[in-house]
């Protein structure tokens, strides 16, 4: 279960700093897969890859030089993110297959990983 825990963990971490990354190099691109479209602003799009490109990088030190505990206190956090998300698309008119498929599920999955770490 340890590998389980890590892996997964590490996972959401890289995915998390891919999306902040992507946010910082194709705001435009990123905010429709996010799943509310901007057509400017683009300072706020690079503000929330600055913001998902952190939680990665803080959650994989965590992991590496913390250990599982205190990854799974991060996790824990990090999930209300995700949970935001869900309701920040929904309130302003995104797809509901988005703001569930997507962010609900992410938070899910963030919830899934902080209890693997736990029970490291």
């Amino acid at each position: 279960m340890t590998v389980v825990a890590y892996a997964l963990a590490v996972v959401l971490n890289l995915f998390i700093l891919f999306i902040g990354a992507r946010f910082l190099l194709s705001p435009f691109a990123a905010a429709a897969g996010y799943g509310v479209p901007a057509m400017q602003d683009r300072a706020y799009l690079e503000i929330k890859g600055l913001r998902d490109a952190t939680f990665g990088i803080v959650g994989l030190t965590l992991l590496a030089f913390a250990g599982a505990h205190a990854a799974g206190w991060f996790m824990l956090a990090v999930a209300v993110a995700p949970l935001g998300d869900t309701v920040i698309i929904l309130r302003h008119g995104g797809r509901k297959a988005v703001a569930f498929g997507i962010h609900f599920a992410t938070a899910v999955v963030v919830l899934i990983s902080a209890a693997l770490l736990f029970a490291v």
